[in-house]
């Protein structure tokens, strides 16, 4: 298979906005500049981050950030339901999947792109649900899916760095792609009340540089070392 996929159309499936932007800005523009028409689908509007706390009304805010994110990276839709942000894993899997499902056959995608369900790459609770439910729906449609993930080294250094959560996977169950951020920067500077100096999302770009990864999930044989519990700080995203 070509990395990333020879796909036309994309669906992107997210718990929070900024998470296309801040984890997978730069692969969906490398979908967009190849002619890829992709949508993305976040199922909440982040109105339980702790970052941007002092606003009137959080989640319009975020869904406004999201829509103009979605715009610098070329994306032909963006759509931010409601679903309770920092509970997603308690919402009724159904009633997520079936937000996707009508998503899938809104957009008639070639494939699908999450976080790797496990531990949601961040151990953010609401990301492993989203790509939960994302995969359930693609399994009835019957389209692959492909998971973003982290190197084993990437992971170790921004969990004792930060004290985070994230899930790593050694070498040999990864697929590495280039990338170029320029747009993703662009895209990350429209969520305003989330981008924090020197916060750990920050961090994990400046150690990828100018490679991501994927992985097909569950497919690869090795296994990756997820800690126990999300200390994420400052945010829900």
């Amino acid at each position: 298979m070509h990395w990333p996929p020879d796909w036309q159309r994309v669906l992107v499936v997210v718990a929070h906005p900024d998470d296309e932007s801040f984890a997978l800005g730069a692969l969906l523009d490398r979908f967009a500049e190849g002619g890829a028409e992709v949508h993305v689908l976040c199922l909440t509007r982040g109105e339980a981050s702790t970052l941007g706390a002092g606003s009137v009304d959080l989640a319009t805010v975020r869904a406004a950030e999201l829509a103009s994110a979605g715009q610098v990276l070329g994306m032909a839709s963006t759509i931010a339901m409601a679903h309770p942000d920092g509970t997603l894993a308690n919402v009724d899997p159904d009633l997520l999947a079936a937000d996707v499902d009508r998503s899938i056959e809104r957009t008639r995608p070639d494939g699908l792109l999450v976080f790797d369900p496990v531990a949601g790459v961040t151990g953010h609770p609401d990301h492993a649900a989203a790509s939960v439910a994302a995969m359930g729906a693609a399994g009835r449609a019957d389209l692959p899916v492909l998971g973003w993930a982290l190197p084993q080294s990437v992971a170790d250094s921004l969990n004792a760095e930060y004290g985070a959560a994230f899930a790593g996977y050694p070498p040999d169950g990864l697929r590495e792609v280039t990338v170029e951020r320029r747009r993703q920067r662009m895209a990350i500077a429209c969520h305003a009340s989330q981008a924090v100096p020197g916060s750990v999302l920050w961090r994990r770009l400046e150690l990828l540089g100018d490679r991501e990864y994927l992985r097909t999930p569950g497919a690869a044989p090795s296994t990756p070392t997820a800690p126990a519990a999300p200390t994420i700080p400052g945010a829900s995203s």
